[in-house]
């Protein structure tokens, strides 16, 4: 007679996972956190325009951060240290650094205010005369810190120094005011119009200074995303050993960085003179820590290798806001100073947890 019997059955219990599950949604969250730290820059314009929307002061009914002739404002303050900025993010990116940039700004104004005023000479051969002493400088600081192997730290602070001095010499100890017009000590109209006028568009008046600014930014952007040049500069901030053993010419990148930081602080010398009319040997103070930081809030590595132009230029307009609305709201300029430091080491800080 036959019996009944079950095969025993052979498939495992499914047993829950709870550990794996919150290990796969911590690993979401990292990932969601370092997509996060990569678009900082970002983050970070969103967060201060909020903020300074709901603190702007509010004069006839109308929010005075949002007015239209104050955001343009923002954008003209913001554009000289910008360029700057983008000569500096490039410097930076090959593991160096230039702090030599407000005195080349000082240096190169008072010579456009010399040469146009003491030297009746047109708006061309002083634009001409004044980016090319720019980029020598800058080839001088780049040649000193390759061919003698001194930190770039010590060459750029050495011509900080040198280059204020001979900016004073050249002054005579005073500011050179620039006065516009036509005639034998006067400067040209066009150099006004050129470097402080305006662009009407879409019924705005847009400054130049955002123009330069957009330029100077789209085309190191280009150069470092689109050429060989660009993949070089950034090899040789990741490893430059690497780098010269790969057949990269080190030295020569780094003098042409220096030489393109050098230039676009002749350009920004030549907007900071005819917006503020006059060329004088103590213009541009501070402006080298201006365009330290707002590279580094833009997401640069201070040690190079990693960074782009794009987030430095947002660092700019972060830190022109922030001064913005910090004048708005009537705030002592040495708190100012207090919380621009505070942002800059945020700013290292979330670069440290980068992956």
């Amino acid at each position: 007679m036959a019996q009944n019997s079950t095969a025993p059955s052979t498939a495992e219990p499914v047993i829950s996972n709870p550990s794996g599950s919150a290990a796969t949604a911590n690993s979401r969250l990292y990932n969601v956190w370092q997509s996060a730290l990569r678009f900082q820059s970002f983050f970070g314009l969103f967060l201060i325009l909020l903020i300074s929307m709901f603190a702007s002061p509010i004069r006839d009914g109308h929010n005075v951060f949002l007015g239209a002739d104050n955001l343009l404002n923002i954008v003209r303050f913001a554009s000289e240290n910008g360029i700057i900025a983008v000569g500096m993010t490039l410097v930076i990116l090959t593991g160096g650094i230039d702090l030599s940039v407000g005195a080349i700004l000082a240096l190169c104004a008072v010579g456009a205010a010399s040469c146009m005023m003491r030297h009746n000479l047109g708006t061309a051969p002083t634009v001409i005369l004044m980016l090319g002493l720019g980029a020598l400088i800058g080839v001088i600081n780049g040649v000193v810190t390759t061919r003698l192997a001194i930190q770039s730290f010590i060459t750029t602070l050495a011509m900080m120094s040198a280059a204020r001095g001979v900016a004073s010499l050249w002054s005579g100890g005073y500011a050179i005011p620039l006065e516009f017009g036509n005639g034998a000590g006067l400067a040209p109209d066009s150099f006004k119009s050129l470097f402080a006028g305006q662009i009407n568009l879409l019924g705005l008046s847009i400054p130049v200074q955002a123009l330069y600014f957009l330029i100077a930014g789209s085309v190191a952007a280009f150069f470092l995303k689109r050429t060989g040049f660009g993949r070089h500069v950034y090899a040789v901030g990741a490893n430059d050993t690497a780098a010269r053993l790969s057949g990269i010419n080190v030295n020569r990148i780094r003098i042409i960085v220096f030489g393109i930081s050098g230039l676009l602080s002749g350009l920004a010398a030549l907007l900071h003179a005819a917006l503020v009319n006059q060329g004088s040997h103590i213009d541009g103070q501070g402006y080298e820590l201006n365009a330290i930081a707002a590279v580094v809030i833009g997401g640069t590595s201070l040690l190079g290798g990693m960074g782009t132009v794009l987030g430095s230029m947002i660092g700019a307009l972060i830190l022109s806001i922030l001064d913005n609305i910090l004048g708005l709201r009537n705030i002592q300029s040495e708190y100012q100073l207090i919380l621009k430091g505070v942002i800059i080491v945020l700013a290292v800080a979330l670069q440290r947890q980068q992956k």
